[in-house]
């Protein structure tokens, strides 16, 4: 489907599949069994511009749309899903929260290494105690002069272990959202420590880990936003993070539908391939359909934020409805792959794993749910 594509978003959607094919593909599946992506990845990603889409050139990037990023994604989660999630986090929810919220010194300190891959960046939101209640989180910054002591933890931070900064948010107020600043915060400083999380169902490739801060020191111009800004900034990243975890369901849906296509036209049973059986086929034309509904409905968002315009519900919806479609999406390939489903020598066991922490992380399905009704009926159900 190549609705409103012009000839620059067809060209790099062609070198994103190219790249996806020759780079991660062949292994996406071993990374998985090893529980670790190869890190010399990162500046392949940067080399091709992957790492700076949406970043101006002067500070690295390589510019580009929302939609551009879209497609990008979508590509990449066709190989791996782990991998798009490195570029979702250490550009989409970082290096956009630095290029727009962020002050020129900041910009210009982080943003080059992060498009180029030189560095990597995590966002440090989620805590063992808040995770869809982030307006609770108990990490704390305390003033000491000019400088902040941040002491808390966080847990679930995807780049955990291979960043160089956390866009980490903590307590500088009272209780509540309102609470909240964002602080920039180098991963070798003082008290710092990251312990990466084994045995995940899925997305086992991906780095991710619980942060530990004791008494952890930054300057005030670590700072990011005003005091008591830090819940706005992350719910505005989280807004842009559900438009790239929606095109990244896309992208493994569609890879599923791909896999189990090769694969039923290829596998006889009864004398004839198991393409040509109806219920076979019923399977198949459901993943196809809602793999192009989730896609409508995030490159929606991309226009939407592309225009300026508000786009937050409709993130909401487009990551809703993507990310419960690929799980069904992925479930359908294991059903035509019947036994060799199961196992991981065919990717679409993978898709399933992968696919399924989608309905939880950046929001879960049910969190998007009372979103949207809120913007519905203007009544906040939280």
């Amino acid at each position: 489907m190549d609705l409103s594509l012009s000839d620059e978003h067809r060209q790099l959607r062609e070198l994103a599949r190219r790249f996806t094919d020759e780079r991660i593909v062949p292994f996406a599946l071993q990374w998985d069994r090893d529980e670790a992506i190869d890190r010399a990845l990162v500046p392949k990603l940067g080399e091709v511009g992957f790492l700076g889409l949406g970043i101006d050139e002067e500070y690295g990037g390589s510019g580009g749309d929302n939609l551009a990023y879209c497609l990008v994604l979508e590509e990449i989660a066709r190989g791996d899903s782990a991998v798009r999630g490195i570029i979702s986090v250490s550009l989409g929810l970082v290096g956009k929260t630095i290029s727009k919220h962020g002050t020129e010194e900041q910009r210009r300190r982080w943003l080059p290494g992060l498009c180029s891959g030189e560095l990597v960046g995590c966002f440090g939101l989620t805590e063992p105690e808040t995770g869809s209640d982030a307006g609770s989180l108990a990490t704390r910054a305390e003033r000491d002069g000019d400088d902040w002591l941040l002491t808390g933890r966080k847990v679930f931070i995807t780049n955990g272990t291979w960043a160089d900064v956390v866009l980490l948010f903590a307590r500088t107020g009272g209780p509540g959202p309102r609470g909240i600043s964002a602080f920039l915060v180098p991963t070798d400083s003082a008290g710092f420590a990251a312990t990466e999380i084994h045995g995940k169902l899925g997305m086992r490739g991906q780095a991710t880990a619980e942060l530990a801060l004791d008494g952890v020191r930054v300057p005030d111009s670590a700072r990011i936003g005003d005091e008591g800004t830090g819940f706005k900034i992350a719910m505005a990243a989280l807004d842009r993070g559900r438009m790239s975890v929606a095109a990244g369901c896309v992208g493994a849906a569609r890879g599923a539908l791909e896999a189990s296509l090769r694969y039923a036209k290829e596998r006889e049973q009864f004398g004839k391939p198991i393409a040509s059986y109806q219920l076979v086929q019923e399977l198949l034309a459901d993943m196809a359909v809602e793999a192009d509904a989730a896609r409508l409905l995030t490159w929606r968002v991309a226009d939407l934020a592309d225009r300026g315009l508000p786009f937050g519900t409709e993130a909401s919806m487009a990551k809703l409805y993507a990310s419960e479609a690929a799980v069904r999406a992925a479930n359908s390939a294991i059903q035509v792959f019947g036994g060799y489903g199961y196992i991981d020598e065919y990717p679409v066991g993978k898709y399933l794993r992968d696919t399924r922490v989608t309905t939880l992380y950046e929001g879960t399905s049910q969190i998007q749910k009372l979103l949207i009704g809120r913007a519905l009926t203007g009544v906040n159900a939280f």
